[in-house]
């Protein structure tokens, strides 16, 4: 797997290509600011692109702007965006109508090493990686014509779990009950949600994006 890294502290960014190399990745660039960054996936077209929030010129959110255009500009490339903020309107502008190969964590997360790598994988598979704190938010909310209305609480413990990239094996650990009772829920979730017509890995993704939508 290759990965391009931007983050502009080089203390942290050389502790991320450790990481990720130890983890069995193959470091193929790395940009510390937003238009290197650019250039570096423009160059090397990595299967995922890791990238800070907050990257030079301006400091701001340049590496989120940096990030979206990359998944417009090159859509084989997975993106996974880390930020100090608990802030979901970063991760709804950056998933926007597409929930396929994008993750968006605290850096808080990349301490669980593990973790942290199968999230990397997850997202340059074409799969998606929420931090449990933005999907929290997103879910805490109520809203007028809710189509997660449907479900039971259950199923919304279920999604929201989808949510943050786990397997129905991780789901099941999480909630304490077994394979077989996740995949039936995650069938009814597809059912209510009106999502029967798709494979399975992609309606995971549309559910996912269900509930990004109902924010």
């Amino acid at each position: 797997m290759r990965v391009v890294i931007a983050e502009d502290q080089v203390l942290l960014r050389a502790g991320l290509a450790r990481l990720l190399t130890d983890a069995g990745m193959e470091v193929v660039g790395e940009a510390g600011d937003a238009p290197d960054l650019i250039r570096k996936v423009a160059a090397h077209r990595p299967d995922v692109a890791i990238v800070d929030v907050q990257m030079p010129p301006d400091q701001t959110d340049d590496g989120l702007r940096a990030a979206i255009a990359i998944r417009r500009d090159h859509p084989e490339t997975g993106v996974l965006v880390l930020s100090q903020f608990s802030d979901e309107r970063y991760a709804l502008d950056l998933i926007g109508d597409d929930a396929t190969g994008v993750g968006y964590l605290l850096k808080d997360r990349v301490a669980d090493l593990d973790a942290f790598a199968d999230a990397v994988a997850r997202v340059a598979g074409g799969g998606s990686a929420l931090d449990p704190e933005i999907v929290a938010l997103m879910v805490g909310r109520r809203r007028k014509d809710d189509p997660l209305d449907a479900l039971s609480p259950r199923e919304r413990d279920v999604l929201t779990l989808m949510a943050e990239g786990k397997s129905n094996q991780g789901i099941a650990d999480a909630l304490n009950v077994t394979v077989t009772a996740v995949e039936k829920h995650v069938t009814r979730i597809f059912t209510k949600l009106q999502l029967g017509h798709e494979p399975s890995e992609h309606r995971r993704v549309l559910a996912v994006l269900a509930l990004l939508k109902a924010s």
